[in-house]
């Protein structure tokens, strides 16, 4: 995904590690027989989820905002050419819902797998974790694609106090 680049790679490896967090919360609760906890709890991960990798490639409302004017602006150009309605934007569950329903088949899946003794959670936790994993994983792509057009400078970088995603960290300390 980020070949070639090591803060792109450490970007990655710890949004990844995230990622697997949230897909498997997500797996036990699809796992629990109660109708509609499912979808409550993937919409909460969901909204948790997305920041925090937007987050680990500086790409957070706040840390965009901090940027110089011309890298700002580099970054928004980047998010449009990608089309990510997610990179750089304050996450809010009416976002979240509508992502969701890119993937409404296996979430309907997983309801009706609930009814199945014993088999049918093993299903639907199965499909709750790679639904999750799905969609962070997609996003994943649109932030290693935003931060390369826009030659972002990741967080950790010493180059940060140039005013890259790393100054920003420290300004909001």
């Amino acid at each position: 995904m980020a070949q070639g680049d090591p803060r792109l790679e450490a970007a990655v490896l710890r949004s990844k590690k995230i990622l697997h967090r949230k897909a498997l919360l997500a797996a036990v609760a699809s796992s629990l027989p109660l109708p509609g906890l499912d979808w409550a709890a993937d919409a909460a991960l969901l909204t948790r989820l997305i920041p925090q990798i937007n987050r680990e490639f500086g790409l957070t409302p706040e840390q965009i905002d901090a940027l110089h004017p011309e890298k700002r602006e580099q970054v928004q150009k980047a998010v449009a050419m990608v089309g990510s309605v997610l990179v750089g934007k304050l996450v809010t569950r009416e976002m979240v819902i509508k992502l969701a329903t890119s993937i409404g088949l296996r979430m309907s899946g997983k309801q009706a797998a609930k009814f199945v003794p014993l088999a049918g959670q093993v299903i639907s936790a199965s499909i709750g974790y790679a639904a999750l994993r799905y969609l962070g994983e997609q996003h994943l792509r649109e932030c290693v694609e935003v931060a390369r057009q826009a030659q972002l400078l990741l967080p950790g970088n010493d180059e940060g106090a140039n005013g890259g995603p790393a100054a920003a960290r420290k300004a909001a300390a």
